[in-house]
């Protein structure tokens, strides 16, 4: 996942207002820790009203958030709903469901070495943690990981990202408003605030980002032996196998791709078919970007904004108008931090597209002889955070050709 790489570093020494948010952020992580330690969370009950408590304050807040979302991203009502606020909402709702059966201990076997001696299975707390969440999917990456640490009977410290600043405002009023601070504690700020969260003694950390922030978060983390999950991104391959459906395959891709203006972690980042198939293929796809998008997708409603400046210049940079067979920066818009969907024909392995996950609207189109070259080629590079196939194999092996799911209600 791209996102803005905090060079995170020390200083020759602290200013007086640095010791000042030092103060305050070890003051909020030791109040939670006080939290934890005296047994606040650890009562199925007082789990599930905080989550109750979530939900409510989520509903209530909606308009806030898909306000924020609309200003830092360009994100639709629909597409806050579908992607963001409902996926939370419906992760609330799973959970609360389930949470008892979860909690349930679980008989072991120790084996012969052990006998008579029987054992079972605790699922217990870890304690305080720390979620430093990334800006593409604000709402969703900082608020689902959240319900799983209420649920798991820890207290939190929530460090949403700067580089989506409207959002990041409107979760801090979300749990500071609706949540209990004995169980959750909002921390915002840039480089300066992370540094000193993660000079903190925590017993999970959870990172959404790049590779370049999670090994700074790695190294900070194996200070204290802090367990962490990094959730990482990469160059996300699709492959379209011969004979394939054109049609279905490429609306799927392209609602993949330019979803959130491409700034999603999972979406496919380049595209590899045989060169027969790329010219079967590419009508098809053109025709998907305008079915979703119309003939003016900086008009649709449904076409999202690059989060900023710094990140428009960076893909705007990546596309050559040579091998643009749509889109291309003469359609891309500084002032409103627009680029059109773009897809490149005819790009080469060691072309500037190829260099980093691209993390916006470009799709590039490369030639292969088949699958065995296309695996090869995901082999050399470093392993991606997902793949994508589309085979008329896959489709026989299933039995049926696989259907998108229903969009979620947020409520539900």
């Amino acid at each position: 996942m791209s996102t803005d790489a905090h060079q995170i570093s020390s200083s020759t020494g602290p200013s007086a207002d640095e010791g000042a948010e030092r103060t305050r952020i070890r003051a909020d992580v030791d109040a939670l820790r006080a939290s934890f330690d005296a047994g606040t969370t650890q009562p199925l009950a007082a789990r599930l009203a905080q989550l109750e408590a979530l939900r409510r304050g989520l509903r209530r807040e909606e308009p806030r958030l898909a306000r924020a979302l609309a200003e830092d991203l360009g994100k639709s009502r629909t597409e806050s709903a579908l992607t963001e606020i409902g996926v939370v909402a419906q992760e609330i709702t799973h959970t609360m469901k389930h949470l008892r059966s979860w909690l349930r201990p679980e008989r072991l076997s120790l084996g012969p070495l052990l006998a008579p001696a029987s054992g079972e299975l605790q699922r217990q707390p870890l304690g305080t943690t720390l979620i430093i969440s990334p800006w593409n999917y604000p709402v969703n990456l900082t608020l689902a990981p959240l319900v799983a640490a209420i649920a798991g009977g820890n207290t939190a410290v929530v460090k949403p990202s700067e580089v989506a600043p409207a959002t990041s405002a409107a979760l801090t009023h979300l749990l500071r408003t609706h949540l209990d601070p004995a169980w959750v504690r909002v921390v915002e700020g840039a480089v300066e605030e992370t540094t000193i969260l993660l000079e903190q003694r925590f017993d999970l950390i959870f990172y959404t980002g790049n590779g370049a922030v999670g090994r700074i978060v790695a190294r900070a983390a194996a200070e204290h032996l802090t367990p962490t999950v990094l959730e990482l991104g990469g160059k996300s391959p699709v492959f379209v196998d011969e004979g394939t459906d054109l049609a279905v395959t490429a609306r799927r891709i392209i609602w993949g791709k330019f979803t959130n203006a491409g700034q999603t972690c999972i979406a496919p980042d380049y595209l590899m078919a045989t060169p027969r198939t790329l010219e079967r293929l590419r009508p098809h796809l053109r025709k998907a970007v305008r079915q979703l998008y119309s003939a003016r997708p900086e008009r649709s409603l449904d076409f999202g904004r690059m989060v900023s400046d710094k990140h428009f210049e960076r893909v705007l940079a990546l596309i050559d108008d040579e091998q643009a067979i749509l889109g291309g920066t003469a359609e891309a818009d500084t002032a409103t931090r627009y680029l059109p969907p773009t897809i490149m024909m005819g790009v080469e392995w060691d072309d500037a597209v190829m260099g980093e996950e691209i993390f916006g609207p470009v799709l590039p189109l490369l030639a292969v002889s088949g699958p065995d070259e296309a695996i090869a080629r995901i082999r050399k590079g470093e392993k991606p955070l997902t793949a994508y196939v589309f085979s008329p194999a896959a489709r026989s092996r299933s039995g049926s050709r696989p259907r998108p799911p229903p969009a979620p209600s947020p409520w539900a």
